[in-house]
């Protein structure tokens, strides 16, 4: 099998896995018909990443690309209507949702409107999606932080981040063989903050120790 049809299908496995871990939040939320200690902000902030990318995939003609964000952007549409129908706060939400569908539109209207040259679309586009993988793959160093403080490695989980390693290592490679740098470096953090996370496994806790969350950051 070819190289780069071989990267392609792990980036499409392995990033649509790490999106499907959203469902263990749907299902406590239709088992409990609330949304109490599931955070609606990942939803949104992944939401939007997978639009953005996937905008860029088309510009580019980059199926793979494309093909992910499709998958990813329904699967967080679906998490937040769960969690609108679900959430005692529907006020608060719903205007986070509007704010994001605001940043959406303004986006659109930019990169259609304003950008008319398609090499200047990918280019700023690339970079203002890069800025905002990097910045959500960074986010939890804060309580990486903590946890080193703290010794206790209970609020991470183990198998998201191995999956959180393949995915990033999986883009950072296919973003070589294609020379777009603009998929290499926001994947980078992934893999070095997955490696922080093993350190703490193996440097405070047993891997059974760890327990699900949802943190969905890829492209």
């Amino acid at each position: 099998m070819d190289l780069l049809l071989f990267l392609s299908w792990a980036c499409i496995v392995f990033t649509v896995g790490m999106f499907s871990t959203g469902l263990t939040d749907l299902k406590k939320m239709q088992q409990s018909k609330n949304t109490d200690n599931i955070q609606f902000l990942p939803f949104l902030t992944t939401c939007l990443n997978n639009v953005g990318w996937l905008y860029y995939g088309i510009l580019k003609r980059d199926q793979t690309i494309a093909l992910v964000n499709i998958i990813g952007a329904l699967l967080q549409i679906l998490y937040i209507v769960s969690y609108i129908y679900f959430t005692k706060q529907k006020r608060l939400v719903m205007s986070e949702t509007l704010a994001a569908g605001m940043v959406l539109i303004s986006g659109w209207l930019y990169f259609t409107v304003f950008v008319s040259e398609r090499e200047t679309q990918l280019s700023q586009l690339g970079l203002t999606c890069s800025v905002f993988t990097v910045s959500m793959y960074l986010s939890p160093l804060t309580d990486l932080v903590a946890i080193v403080r703290s010794g206790n490695v209970q609020c991470l989980s183990f198998p998201l981040t191995v999956a959180t390693l393949f995915t990033s290592t999986s883009w950072v490679l296919y973003g070589l063989q294609l020379n777009d740098y603009y998929v290499v470096v926001p994947n980078t953090p992934g893999v070095f903050t997955s490696l922080i996370r093993f350190y703490l496994f193996w440097r405070f806790g047993s891997v059974s120790q760890s327990l699900p969350s949802y943190k969905s950051l890829q492209i």
